[in-house]
């Protein structure tokens, strides 16, 4: 008996395959690597150190976060997408090679009024249609000047947007307006564009420009929500597991777990696995929801709890304690255990906590 609770093994070797996979469609965008909310639960500090030798440039959401990168020894450029929101990130960032996304005129301002000790490069923001954060076409003449008055910003700035339906093949019109709006904004006015995330990337070659910036396709995971990453030539690089860790007879008509919502309409046999909501499965995962033991699909059966979930193993089977359980990964794809649960796999790996190992197989 060898039991142990979760662990997500990560392969390096994956994410570097997803990242030439990007590449590959746009041969001539240089690649954006982006690797915030911990490189999607992937591990932010290893997953760049894999990548610093194809990726021109990194890609996090907080200040925080490109902290962390610099101070692990990630010398690259880092773009902050969330920009600055005080001075001293502002100072902090010029002097240590963070690239700014600006977004709104308060950062536009301080900008202007504060010294610097380096000059620093700015992605200026532009709403083409997403309506979260940016310029609107209409603010981006006035924007542009204020940027080129500014000494101590690199000249020419450079311009991005983000998709809001990329990942909606039916929604190819929204996209392509989304397009054409931030080409005519910034045609002949600024250095580098970026405009596609990872369903840009496959979707839209049309829109690779200067930069591209893979985000979930990295971790081998489509943004299609129809669809899953190896569709597309990516490897899943997260093999979420755990392991059994009971088996018990369990008698037609008896229920299982808090609430008894599960109740089993056959003798059967339980298996207990050591996952749950504690690890960042999530507890809305309902009865039904696959999982693999030795290479057979199981389904759950009875409410996730905070420390352990239950599976259907059937009247026949041989599963024993301290078998493996993978929760998604190879043969198991995240997408379709996201869909059973009516989440994104995006959340899945991203929700992880603290308690499972990350463990690193190449």
């Amino acid at each position: 008996m060898d039991a142990h609770g979760a662990v997500a093994r990560i392969s390096l070797e994956a994410v570097r395959h997803n990242l030439q996979v990007a590449r590959q469609l746009a041969p001539t965008a240089k690649a954006m690597a982006v690797v915030k909310a911990n490189a999607y639960g992937h591990g932010d500090l290893t997953v760049a150190a894999a990548l610093k030798d194809d990726a021109h440039l990194f890609a996090v959401a907080r200040f925080e976060e490109a902290q962390k990168l610099r101070a692990g020894g990630i010398r690259q450029p880092i773009l902050l997408l969330e920009g600055f929101f005080n001075s001293a990130q502002l100072e902090f960032s010029a002097l240590n090679n963070f690239h700014l996304c600006i977004h709104q005129y308060a950062q536009l301002e301080a900008l202007e009024q504060t010294p610097l000790a380096a000059p620093v490069t700015v992605w200026v923001k532009i709403d083409s249609g997403m309506h979260r954060v940016g310029f609107s076409p209409e603010q981006a003449d006035e924007v542009f000047a204020r940027l080129a008055a500014i000494a101590q910003v690199v000249q020419p700035v450079n311009a991005m947007t983000h998709f809001a339906r990329a990942d909606e093949p039916e929604q190819q019109a929204v996209t392509e307006a989304q397009i054409a709006r931030f080409k005519q904004v910034t045609a002949g006015k600024v250095k580098h564009t970026a405009l596609c995330n990872s369903a840009g990337v496959i979707a839209f070659p049309d829109a690779h420009a200067d930069y591209i910036r893979p985000g979930i396709m990295l971790y081998g995971i489509t943004p299609f929500g129809d669809r899953q990453g190896t569709d597309f030539g990516l490897r899943p690089a997260m093999n979420f597991t755990t392991s059994l860790i009971a088996v018990r007879e369990h008698k037609a008509g008896e229920p299982v777990g808090y609430a008894g919502s599960w109740v089993s309409p056959r003798d059967t046999r339980i298996g207990v696995i050591a996952v749950g909501y504690g690890d960042g499965y999530p507890r809305m995962a309902p009865a039904g929801t696959p999982v693999l033991i030795n290479g057979r699909r199981v389904t759950l059966a009875g409410r996730v709890s905070m420390d352990m979930a239950t599976v259907d193993l059937g009247p026949d089977a041989t599963d024993q304690v301290g078998d493996e359980v993978l929760l998604w990964g190879e043969g198991l794809a995240a997408e379709e255990v996201a869909r059973h649960i009516g989440t994104i796999a995006y959340e899945l790996v991203t929700r992880m906590t603290a308690r499972p190992r990350l463990e690193y197989v190449d």
